[in-house]
């Protein structure tokens, strides 16, 4: 079972929800954020595995090259350019595709492997832990989104999705059975969670939502979700030790006063899973 934990925006506390809910189901905590994959300063595992994440490059045969430009013309992701006699790789720009490759008359063209980045697991406490890891100055995530997705331990996994609705929030929630959206209560909050439930309703994905920095009141969010007939599952308060736990790198589920906040989350959450 895979529940994905995701916001519209960035700094909505998706990542505390879904590090603090990990501890409370004692479930796998999967960090699919790897341009900045946070969750482990909370969780502290020992990494006893790395894995290299490999993506297939073109490598040029400049003896067979006859630098025509069918290469060139068939790549949609602008990898390749023709440059007077000789045709220019960017790398990063490469997608793996290998049309390229398949037009080309002379088979100057074959493929090589590129470390983009890698896939870190460990152990913390009772839960295991799993993160991808993107190399500075590559563009392109998704390769390691799926690699770390495609290779998940058994039981239940708390995924901590990238921030936003992109692509790589998209390749995450193809493995998704259900889908927690952490907001806050502010016109971007809400702005951006109106996103995230539209993407996750074109998955057909059962979902509740988190409301972090609550004021429990009845405010923009709560009314929001009474009018879509959408359930609330849990809230966060907006409280200074809440903020002060989680800005020394701890967790809120090891504080005794805060500890019932992800005990009643994980209920509903238990709730949520039945349904799906």
């Amino acid at each position: 079972m895979n529940i994905a934990v995701l916001s519209g925006k960035g700094g909505t506390g998706k990542t505390t929800v879904s590090t603090n809910l990990s501890l409370a189901l004692k479930g796998n905590y999967i960090d699919c954020d790897v341009e900045e994959p946070n969750g482990f300063l909370f969780l502290k595992p020992n990494i006893n595995e790395v894995q290299k994440v490999l993506v297939d490059c073109p490598d040029i045969d400049e003896d067979k090259c006859m630098s025509c430009g069918d290469c060139v013309n068939i790549c949609q992701f602008n990898a390749l350019a023709k440059v007077k006699d000789n045709i220019i790789l960017f790398e990063k720009l490469c997608h793996s595709c290998g049309a390229c490759k398949i037009a080309c008359d002379y088979e100057a063209l074959n493929y090589k492997k590129r470390e983009i980045g890698a896939i870190e697991k460990g152990q913390s406490k009772e839960i295991n832990c799993m993160r991808g890891l993107l190399n500075v100055g590559e563009p392109t995530a998704v390769p390691i989104i799926k690699t770390l997705l495609n290779n998940l331990p058994k039981g239940l996994n708390i995924v901590d999705c990238p921030p936003g609705t992109s692509c790589n929030v998209v390749n995450s929630l193809r493995y998704a059975d259900s889908a927690i959206l952490v907001t806050e209560p502010t016109e971007f909050g809400l702005h951006d969670l109106k996103m995230a439930i539209g993407v996750v309703r074109m998955f057909n994905i059962p979902f509740g939502i988190v409301i972090n920095k609550d004021n429990n009141r009845d405010n923009r969010i709560r009314k929001y979700c009474k009018e879509e007939n959408i359930k609330i599952i849990g809230a966060i308060p907006y409280s200074k030790d809440i903020a002060r736990i989680y800005s020394n790198g701890e967790n809120i589920y090891y504080n005794l006063e805060q500890k019932h906040i992800f005990d009643k989350l994980a209920e509903e959450v238990k709730r949520m899973i039945v349904w799906s």
